[in-house]
């Protein structure tokens, strides 16, 4: 799914952060799918970047964008393509980007369909000994932040706290209607399902599809809504509609800053990353490859995680920051030993077919 995934929370974590982003020359913003790159063309002293926008964007400008303009004085200009304008775009010829942000997920896609140039690490000083994840560095791209879906529930619905997602499926230990993602928006939540059924962390992929339907069966009936936007299971449980959901990290906190009793559940949160991938044909890779590296510096990193709840890939940006931060980041320490990786590999290769069963299984 390419938007923010976040609600309010962020907007209030990043209060000021549009009207700086705006004020500081150099950093704009072209919504649309025109040619971005305008007069300038490919020049070296302008990087054209596309991310999903709103206030991923802010906090991306305030972050990495405008400390990466005033270090080097290469201007960065942002636009909003989704991954098959590029892909349409990288076809004909003619990409009008040069550097991605982007799930790993859309990245293997476009990896396989030969749309995005292997990543040279020997450019990047900062993935050198920085520790970061393996599955984050794949041939044609670069991890940079992590984000998840994970549990919320109403702490005044249940009387005892839902532990895991064996506890979510127990609607009769655990009584009220539930909400879960439906395909329509992003991954089925077959892993959920799979953790619920009994399979450990380490043994969900390959996922066991018969088994993970099955198991979406038997709570099928307990499911008053699959969600189909990102804001919706967040509103469900404001409403007091549902006593539980999956939703993305960070939605139900506004919630819990209005006072109203809602938590979540980190254990068996499902982590994807996002990261920077360089279009095949882009003709400024050497200020693409200047910017990758410098939000990969631990500091930049942590600058990033302040601003927006998304988890850093970096190691060493965990020490730079608050506990109260860390509570909030899907790589923290405490957080990142109960969740797994998305496998993005067997997601891309299985996607399609698993979408498609979905539907006819939501459709029976």
């Amino acid at each position: 799914m390419e938007d923010n995934r976040i609600g309010r929370r962020t907007v209030l974590r990043t209060a000021g952060a549009l009207a700086a982003a705006t004020a500081v020359t150099g950093c704009g913003t072209l919504m649309g799918t025109g040619d971005s790159r305008g007069s300038a063309g490919g020049g070296k002293k302008r990087l054209v970047v596309s991310n999903s926008g709103g206030t991923y964007n802010d906090a991306l400008t305030k972050a990495i964008y405008e400390p990466f303009t005033k270090e080097t004085g290469i201007t960065v200009t942002t636009v909003n393509y989704q991954s098959a304008q590029i892909i349409a775009q990288v076809k004909q010829g003619r990409p009008q980007v040069d550097l991605l942000d982007n799930t790993l997920l859309n990245f293997q896609k476009m990896a396989r369909l030969e749309c995005l140039e292997p990543v040279d690490q020997d450019r990047l000083k900062n993935v050198k000994g920085a520790g970061i994840a393996e599955h984050n560095l794949p041939e044609h791209a670069v991890g940079k932040n992590v984000w998840c879906s994970l549990m919320a529930y109403r702490t005044d619905s249940l009387k005892r706290v839902p532990k895991n997602w064996a506890d979510f499926w127990n609607t009769d230990a655990f009584s009220g209607p539930r909400s879960l993602q439906s395909a329509e928006v992003d991954l089925p939540e077959l892993e959920f399902a799979l953790l619920a059924d009994g399979v450990p962390l380490d043994k969900l992929y390959p996922l066991d599809v018969d088994r993970a339907f099955a198991s979406m069966s038997r709570i099928r009936g307990g499911v008053k809504k699959f969600w189909n936007t990102g804001a919706l299971p967040a509103v469900l449980l404001g409403r007091k509609e549902v006593v539980a959901t999956s939703l993305w990290g960070g939605r139900a906190d506004d919630l819990i800053k209005q006072g109203m009793p809602v938590a979540y559940q980190w254990n068996g949160a499902r982590r994807m990353t996002n990261g920077w991938g360089i279009p095949k044909g882009a003709d400024n890779t050497d200020a693409a490859y200047k910017l990758i590296d410098f939000s990969l510096r631990p500091e930049v990193q942590a600058a990033f995680a302040k601003l927006f709840p998304h988890g850093p890939v970096v190691p060493g940006a965990i020490k730079l920051l608050a506990e109260d931060v860390l509570a909030t980041l899907p790589t923290s320490p405490q957080n990142l030993k109960v969740g797994f990786d998305a496998d993005a590999a067997w997601w891309d290769k299985n996607r399609d077919a698993v979408t498609k069963r979905w539907q006819e299984w939501a459709d029976a």
